[in-house]
């Protein structure tokens, strides 16, 4: 073996095994778009047998945007309590002991319908937001300190890639013809069982972080091995040196926590830095993209709109792959900006051709095209960028503390999108004042990292 980290196949199957915790965030982003209407109908046929009276439109629309966002609130919790895991049980084992999560939504979200019951859709929802959260916090943790120093950024893109390959298959089940029936629903959202088994099964196969072991274990002879295995090099001395001097920085200092991040000097701006990054990734409007995207494509004239979905999942899949080529060479920064700029412009194109779209035929191409390059710019820097960059702008001591925040301001932001796009597209006069209030917030965010 040479001195220098190589991508081994153990390396690979660690990431690998780990970003199905991504996939499972992503699928449960994805899946309760393209049943839309059949859940709709659902929740209307319990409510009228509970209450025997037709509901309201204004009741069934408020149900099923809580159906949509409830998935945040639960990933709230979950972001803020990732360092209760992680310094206690491990990066590893944190992420097996929350497969009992998925599990439980998994089958509160399945049988729903057979009780009859949109208190379980609810339910189930919140507790796979709760899982989903934690692993927004681990993943990308974990991936990070297991990857060598050079590879770490585009390794890091692969968590990202997890979501966005979770969010087209959870679009493809949702195909009438497979899972997205009347009758096959519930098997749609419950199909989130089978991965958290999957990853149950494959974890105990793949070692705990080293960065953990030694800092917070002090087991220094572990991380070595685990270090030159999944790297197969014997030289690992000067990242283990890195630890240790890490480790003995860590003992000279208490333990941080939240309120600190933003007290502590050193540690405010790259708080805010964090914070900042996740914001202009929710509030871009993506997330409404992969949640309502059938509707905006019925919106704009579309016959089929679940397969203009699918094809904004694949652009999704296809350029999340050409960021991991870009990351290390064009750096964080210059990506993340050029993604927020170009999503802006697109958002325009998006709603102006809405809004013109029974006026002048063309239109709905246009909405079309802008949606799929909305999504592309999406994925060349505010996707994968955001995810990552905590954890390499923090050190072992406040790196959980920093993820919890950094996770809870991105599904914060992630739940109010998902509730009040809904209330925002009903008419073209809010639709409107949607695009003036998303261009604001591009250009607020776009001013603050460029300056």
């Amino acid at each position: 073996m040479d001195n220098k980290p190589h991508v081994t196949p153990a390396l690979i199957f660690a990431i690998t095994v780990a970003t199905i915790g991504s996939f499972q965030f992503g699928y449960n982003t994805g899946v309760i778009n393209a049943p839309e209407r059949i859940i709709k109908e659902f929740i209307n046929k319990s409510l009228m047998e509970k209450a025997n009276a037709l509901p309201s439109e204004v009741l069934l629309t408020s149900l099923w945007s809580l159906s949509v966002a409830i998935f945040s609130v639960g990933g709230m919790i979950g972001s803020f309590s990732v360092g209760l895991f992680v310094n206690r049980f491990g990066r590893r084992n944190s992420m097996l002991i929350v497969n009992l999560l998925a599990v439980a939504g998994g089958c509160l979200m399945g049988l729903c319908k057979i009780a009859e019951s949109v208190e379980m859709l609810i339910l189930g929802r919140l507790v796979i937001g709760l899982f989903c959260g934690l692993c927004t916090g681990f993943v990308p943790m974990y991936i990070g300190e297991i990857s060598p120093t050079a590879l770490r950024g585009a390794f890091g893109t692969l968590n990202q890639l997890g979501i966005v390959i979770g969010i087209l298959v959870a679009q493809i089940f949702g195909l009438e013809f497979i899972l997205g029936s009347e009758e096959l629903w519930p098997m749609l959202l419950g199909f989130t069982i089978l991965p958290a088994i999957l990853q149950s099964a494959t974890l105990p196969c793949c070692p705990e972080s080293p960065r953990f072991l030694l800092i917070n274990r002090k087991e220094e002879e572990n991380a070595k091995r685990i270090l030159q295995w999944l790297w197969g090099t014997q030289d690992v001395f000067q990242d283990i040196q890195e630890m240790k001097d890490e480790s003995v920085r860590m003992s000279q200092e208490k333990q941080v926590t939240v309120l600190e991040l933003f007290r502590v000097s050193s540690y405010r701006q790259p708080i805010i830095i964090s914070i900042v990054l996740q914001l202009s990734q929710q509030l871009s409007g993506i997330n409404a993209v992969f949640y309502y995207s059938t509707g905006i494509f019925k919106d704009a004239g579309v016959e089929e709109p679940i397969y203009a979905t699918i094809g904004a999942g694949v652009v999704n899949t296809v350029f999340t792959v050409v960021s991991l080529f870009l990351v290390e060479r064009a750096g964080r920064r210059t990506l993340h900006m050029i993604g927020l700029g170009g999503m802006a412009v697109c958002s325009m194109l998006m709603t102006v051709s809405l809004l013109l779209k029974d006026t002048y035929n063309g239109m709905s191409f246009v909405c079309i095209g802008a949606i799929l390059v909305f999504v592309a710019f999406f994925e060349i820097g505010p996707g994968p960028i955001p995810w990552f960059i905590v954890a390499e702008l923090f050190s072992q001591g406040p790196r959980p503390a920093a993820m919890a925040v950094a996770g809870c301001s991105n599904w914060t932001s992630n739940f109010l999108v998902g509730l009040l796009f809904p209330s925002a597209a009903v008419s073209k006069l809010n639709l409107s004042m949607y695009l003036s209030i998303y261009l604001s917030i591009y250009l607020s965010i776009y001013l603050s990292i460029f300056f």
